[in-house]
């Protein structure tokens, strides 16, 4: 297919999903919103009818083992003394269940929509209960965090949008993956993460990020909300509150603090979250952090009630659900035990408790907090009726059920993929050519692929194939071996072409503790071969090995970044995206290698 033809095909694609996501609107508008009164209605009378353990229930979020709702799973046993998922949300009534692949709850389409049903089914059907549909929720922020694969349809996630520069393009990667979210009866999405990645050694947030640019964080954060909540029809969540980008530690396993003044936080940190406010969003997550020019008790910000309450309540006038980042992350236990964690985050000012480590010492713990008054009875009603009013006002009491018959129709279909295709080309970006390799004329070529990743040497050398080069792939990994890295170079030996992939090639603290990955590419480019770098996560790669003439940003390593970058690559599409972020100097955080907005084009 031509160039010329195969972007007709895109856009008419991308025209139909925005045409789709405009009805998918319409039918929000028309029948999902309720007006104030019903709405009020509605959870007062539920409300009254609920016994203090319902309500306690509504304010924990849960992951679950097994693929369906009523298969027993003996993983669930030790977390909750009851075996199948069904049986844990009737147990404690629970107000949501998270998804993950490690959970076996999200292995295709078919039954992500089976384990959703059955779960409501079990939330609806408890006799002698009051019955309330479950929030079923994931992290779908696309790009490196993705939890459902294809054939859902995969966009290359934030940082990627940022060097696109498109609203337009955020919304719609956010419409469409809310659209078939909800069709696999997944109602809540923990996205867009609205930090700004300020720090290039962050090892937690990077590419997850848009920008390091607040006002552009702030722009596509504000366009994916409205994509999600408005034209895909789920809650959204920001996250991380206050603000996760400028740390260089992981709050999974220690206890970051972030060293911004108030005056920075007002500045950098604050605008993505104030325009995902403006945008009604449903949820706000919380970092789990010490921030101490917004608190110095040295509390994370999950517990503090100066930062929940006084901060983003106050003076940021948020009104919505306030969801903690999962408990089991080292960053909230270090201080105080699961049980006493989990009551210190109610007082705090959250609303939902997200993946507690220990169930019934938690539950136990905020219900006896609640019936000795340490946790106000009137304060308890306040964070239910904030969790109920979601449910009722997203759809979720009106339709708890998706249907199965309409997953062909909504999930990856044409018009999505052709959609994604479109907005991934729009965003990777062409850092170096120097040596004017690219575009590539790959025909007749030999090109040796390697580098980080099974999955993506094989997607781009398929690509390479496609387009009449004979190809050799040398995956190495994310931290090659000295003999991995001769091998890779021994292949090289009578290539015309070498293309290398890498992955957070510059953390050699976590990531590639060996420095494999900087060696191979030196080593390939003291070959004298024509040496393509293809960065597949974070950017910055560059700055660890300079000479590399030629140097391509994808920002993700799913296959339709990879598909895009291949593209750039043989210059079927010229890269129009520029740097969302600085490269700074190796070593030297202050000074750009190459500065936000450098891109370059054929």
């Amino acid at each position: 297919m031509s160039n010329l033809s195969r972007r007709s095909v895109i856009a008419g694609g991308l025209a139909a999903a925005a045409a789709g996501a405009a009805a998918s609107s319409a039918r929000a508008a028309g029948s999902l919103v309720r007006p104030p009164a019903a709405e009020h209605g509605w959870v007062t009378s539920t409300m009254a009818r609920m016994t203090l353990e319902e309500k306690v229930g509504q304010l924990f979020i849960q992951n679950v083992y097994g693929s369906d709702a009523t298969t027993p799973d003996a993983r669930n046993l030790p977390l909750y003394g009851v075996a199948s998922p069904a049986e844990v949300v009737q147990k404690y009534h629970l107000g949501g269940i998270i998804y993950f692949a490690w959970t076996d709850s999200v292995q295709n389409p078919d039954q992500i929509v089976g384990l959703s049903n059955g779960l409501q089914k079990a939330a609806l059907t408890q006799a002698g209960k009051v019955r309330i549909p479950l929030q079923i929720a994931t992290d779908q922020e696309q790009g490196v965090v993705t939890r459902i694969g294809p054939p859902a349809t995969q966009f290359p996630g934030s940082m990627a949008l940022g060097a696109g520069r498109s609203a337009a393009d955020a919304r719609t990667a956010a419409a469409i993956t809310g659209m078939e979210l909800l069709a696999m009866g997944v109602n809540t999405n923990f996205a867009p993460d609205c930090d700004v990645n300020v720090n290039p050694l962050n090892p937690v947030i990077g590419t997850r990020s848009f920008s390091s640019r607040p006002e552009l964080a702030a722009q596509l954060a504000a366009a994916q909300v409205a994509g999600y909540q408005r034209d895909g029809g789920v809650a959204s969540s920001a996250k991380h509150f206050p603000g996760h980008g400028d740390t260089a530690t992981d709050s999974h396993v220690a206890f970051p603090i972030i060293t911004h003044t108030r005056e920075q936080w007002e500045t950098i940190d604050a605008p993505p979250f104030k325009a995902a406010i403006n945008e009604q969003i449903d949820m706000i997550m919380t970092a789990h952090l010490s921030f101490p020019a917004l608190d110095d008790s040295g509390n994370p910000a999950t517990l503090s009630k100066p930062i929940m309450t006084d901060l983003l309540r106050g003076q940021l006038g948020y009104q919505g659900v306030i969801v903690t980042d999962s408990l089991a992350m080292q960053g909230v236990r270090d201080l105080y035990g699961d049980a006493e964690v989990a009551v210190r985050a109610l007082l705090a000012g959250v609303d939902q408790l997200l993946m507690t480590p220990a169930m019934d010492d938690a539950f136990a713990a905020v219900l006896d907090a609640v019936r000795s008054g340490r946790i106000p009875r009137n304060e308890l009603d306040a964070k239910v009726r904030r969790v109920l009013s979601l449910k009722y006002r997203r759809g979720i009491v009106a339709r708890p059920y998706a249907d199965p018959k309409a997953l062909s129709s909504v999930v990856g279909t044409p018009a999505h993929l052709a959609a994604a295709d479109s907005v991934t080309d729009r965003t990777t970006t062409l850092v170096k050519n120097d040596a004017k390799a690219l575009p590539l004329a790959p025909k007749g070529k030999k090109v040796l692929v390697t580098g980080y990743g099974v999955g993506t040497t094989a997607t781009l050398a398929a690509a390479l194939t496609g387009k009449g080069a004979t190809v050799q792939t040398v995956q190495t990994g994310a931290s090659p071996t000295d003999a991995q890295v001769a091998s890779a170079v021994g292949a090289a030996a009578d290539k015309d072409v070498v293309v290398v992939t890498t992955m957070k090639a510059w953390d050699t603290s976590v990531t590639d503790r060996r420095g494999g990955q900087q060696k191979l590419v030196k080593q390939l480019l003291a070959t004298g071969k024509t040496v393509v770098v293809v960065a597949v996560r974070d950017p910055y790669d560059i700055a660890y090995f300079t000479d590399a003439p030629t140097y391509v940003a994808t920002y993700s390593y799913s296959p339709v970044a990879i598909e895009a970058a291949a593209r750039v690559i043989v210059g079927d599409v010229s890269p129009t995206a520029s740097l969302p972020v600085d490269i700074p100097v190796a070593g030297d955080p202050n000074t750009a290698l190459y500065p936000f907005g450098h891109g370059l084009t054929y």
